[in-house]
């Protein structure tokens, strides 16, 4: 066994993210681009560490390459330790079976003997698909002052989105008496963030008791912890009224991104007391040409500007020719936008060439949502693209 540890973090980031439809074809979720800067799994991991959590278990099933690469050793995030720090966890072969994760607890159940070589008192379990800013410390001293043996944190919703969302019904001392997975009439707007802290002697016996039924599907919020609510353990809801927002689909986090611009931004990502740090690609400094324009918009290193840019997000390395206009968009890594495109209210992921005179998303006045082009392909010259359509393979120049 190792040195003991306080609280260990399993972070779930093995989620395809089928909402996201053409950005993770290719990718996990928690990969996905966001900010310019980042990606979404930056953000648990950033988290972490300014809580004090340095021992990181990173549980990875779909996709796993791009997330496993830009993981790495950890050191962006100062996980890179001798004792501890980040390490990522793949379903894997034992000597009796192999098998894939089947749900959220049953990935956690799998890797219990990495969790327990540190004999944690707590166990913090995170998704890895929200964006947010949290001091995870608060939540765990909650817990410990509560005695409590689990502890779920919980953010207040529209009461008319509540039955998007598992529902905690607590009483004034934010004990939980019970638990709604997206009901379709919500008694009150506190809902799940799908943060988790256990106390680890509780965790381990309500996972292997899971596992070993059958008809379980394996998942906290469907089995495991309305298991712990029925048996009379002591479970609180932790409230956090910061900025949250569950990136699953393409509107919530073409929104996400959209929080970032204005002078007094929805998110703000500034504040020096709170860094997110990430592993960022080395650049030259960003370029604006001669007749440029750039106005309310985030723009990476490496990025050459010669046409115009408004209330947009790029990444590093984008190219945006002469003529052409970005308008509402997110354009991520190593883009090339060609001469006199116009791409409005649109997404276009990692790696992909716009050709020349093409026409790409509609202004969202239109109400045709928002367009999308995945990573690694090519849109040819004077292409029309629609909006709200996705765009999965290359599309062909006008008339071929």
């Amino acid at each position: 066994m190792l040195r003991k540890k306080k609280c260990v973090a399993m972070l779930l980031a093995g989620g395809q993210g089928s909402r996201l439809y053409a950005l993770t074809n290719k990718i996990a979720k928690p990969a996905v681009s966001y900010g310019g800067k980042y990606r979404i799994i930056d953000f648990p991991l950033s988290n972490c560490v300014n809580s004090g959590i340095d021992t990181v278990g990173v549980l990875t099933q779909y996709q796993p390459l791009v997330l496993n690469d830009y993981i790495g050793n950890g050191q962006p995030w100062d996980l890179d330790r001798a004792y501890g720090g980040v390490h990522i966890l793949s379903p894997y072969q034992g000597k009796q079976s192999s098998d894939w994760y089947k749900g959220t607890a049953n990935a956690i159940y799998q890797n219990l003997h990495f969790i327990k070589s540190y004999d944690p008192d707590y166990v913090l379990v995170l998704s890895g698909d929200h964006i947010y800013e949290m001091d995870y410390s608060r939540m765990l001293n909650f817990h410990i002052l509560n005695d409590a043996d689990c502890t779920i944190a919980a953010i207040k919703v529209p009461l008319s989105e509540a039955s998007r969302f598992g529902i905690l019904n607590t009483d004034e001392d934010g004990s939980i008496y019970e638990f709604e997975e997206k009901p379709k009439k919500p008694k009150n707007d506190l809902a799940s963030m799908g943060i988790y802290i256990f106390s680890a002697k509780k965790l381990y016996k309500y996972l292997e008791e899971d596992a070993a039924k059958k008809d379980s599907r394996n998942d906290f919020g469907k089995d495991v912890l309305p298991a712990m609510l029925a048996a009379g353990e002591k479970m609180y809801a932790y409230l956090f009224d910061g900025y949250w927002k569950d990136v699953g689909t393409i509107d919530s986090l073409y929104d996400a991104n959209m929080d970032l611009l204005g002078d007094s931004p929805k998110f703000n990502i500034y504040d020096p007391s709170w860094k997110i740090y990430s592993r960022s690609p080395l650049s030259p400094p960003q370029y604006l040409g001669a007749g440029s324009k750039v106005n309310n918009s985030i723009v990476l290193s490496g990025c050459e500007i010669y046409g115009t840019v408004e209330n947009s997000i790029l990444s590093s390395n984008v190219v945006v020719k002469k003529g052409a206009v970005v308008r509402n968009c997110i354009i991520m890594s190593e883009v090339t936008v060609g001469e006199n495109s116009v791409l409005e209210y649109a997404i276009v992921d990692e790696n992909t060439e716009i050709g020349a005179n093409v026409r790409l998303g509609e202004e969202k006045s239109a109400g045709k949502g928002i367009a999308v082009v995945g990573r690694e392909l090519t849109v040819g010259d004077g292409a029309v693209i629609g909006g709200g359509e996705m765009i999965e393979k290359n599309v062909a120049k006008e008339g071929k």
